[in-house]
């Protein structure tokens, strides 16, 4: 009998699958592929919310946690998935520095802001406004870190690379039987797809689509990320990541005109160099209308447990997350109420 069987191998799944295989647990990943927002996201991490000037909730804590996470995984795998860079803000007026500094003022964001603008003249981009720089950033490879992990899952024989059937799923008293796999409990970290679960699907995941572009721009010449109303990766070779949408209504992976459309449109708004689409990706997050995570276990199957609603920020929350429910299932430390499943279950009582 396994100790975990765990759905779904995006940012959510092989963070709990790591987790558990670091504190000894026998564990059996089960993934289609059919989910990839993970794959296609930007991957950047952020401790500070640049369109509101807000800190992200609990940002020091899962910083800590990723730096340790990643780097564990980077050992083992042997390679390099995250590379810290520099997340520069380009102001377009001097209210929006004043406002920059008002925010650095503040207790939970003097971390991260730095106080000191940066004057540097980037070619390709009009800074007339100059950069406010943020602290303790970077991005994660995300496609890079899925394909590596996945492979070594299945050189384990700790992957199953199937569609989950749910009328496949026995739940017993101690145990839970599916197929010829028996397990103590199993951990659903499938993102969108949740709507599939018969189990969970009831519960208020919304998906917010997002688009990006690789772009090729000879012209610009970046070492930093640029972020305004999208962010600008360098990826070397001339090439740069850029995005993403915000669509509330399109609940499909496939890329379209409209949200090629707003991108254009952004990214002439911050460089002023010619550049070429090279790749157009779609992908639906999962989300949530309280902007928490949803974590912890079904209300009435004890072995029954998710892991989702990691939105647009999932490699930062995906470790942080899959400790404190892989802390609650084996320790029974206690959710923190904002991210507890409890909250939609108790609305209903």
């Amino acid at each position: 009998m396994i100790d975990y069987l765990i759905v779904g191998s995006g940012l959510a799944g092989i963070s709990f699958a790591e987790i558990a295989l670091k504190n000894n647990k026998s564990i059996l990943v089960i993934d289609d592929k059919s989910q990839i927002s993970s794959r296609v996201a930007g991957g950047l991490y952020n401790p500070v919310i640049l369109k509101r000037f807000s800190e992200v909730w609990k940002a020091e804590e899962q910083l800590a946690l990723m730096e340790d996470f990643y780097n564990d995984i980077e050992a083992k795998l042997k390679m390099k998935v995250n590379f810290k860079l520099p997340i520069l803000r380009k102001f377009f007026s001097i209210e929006e520095q004043n406002n920059w500094f008002s925010a650095s003022d503040k207790p939970l964001l003097a971390p991260f802001l730095s106080t000191k603008l940066i004057f540097k003249k980037y070619a390709g981009i009009d800074s007339s406004h100059d950069y406010g720089e943020v602290l303790h950033t970077g991005y994660v490879d995300t496609a890079l870190l899925l394909d590596k992990y996945q492979e070594y899952l299945a050189q384990n024989n700790l992957l199953l690379r199937e569609s989950f059937e749910y009328d496949k799923l026995i739940i017993n008293d101690d145990y839970l039987e599916y197929k010829s796999h028996k397990a103590k409990n199993i951990i659903f970290a499938e993102g969108f797809g949740l709507h599939a679960n018969p189990f969970f699907q009831d519960l208020p995941l919304d998906g917010t689509k997002g688009e990006l572009f690789i772009i090729k721009a000879p012209g610009l010449d970046l070492d930093v990320i640029v972020n305004t109303s999208v962010f600008i990766l360098p990826m070397g070779d001339d090439l740069f990541k850029v995005g993403a949408t915000y669509n509330w209504k399109d609940k499909t992976d496939l890329p379209t005109e409209e949200g090629k459309t707003e991108l254009v449109e952004r990214i002439q708004e911050i460089i002023n160099c010619d550049f070429e689409i090279v790749s157009h990706f779609g992908g639906v997050r999962p989300t949530v209308r309280d902007r928490r995570p949803i974590i912890g276990t079904h209300d009435l199957h004890k072995s029954l447990h998710l892991l989702n609603g990691l939105g647009t920020r999932g490699v930062m929350l995906g470790p942080a997350m899959a400790k404190d429910l892989f802390d609650y299932i084996e320790n029974k430390t206690a959710l923190d109420p904002v991210i507890d499943i409890y909250r939609f279950y108790k609305k209903r009582r």
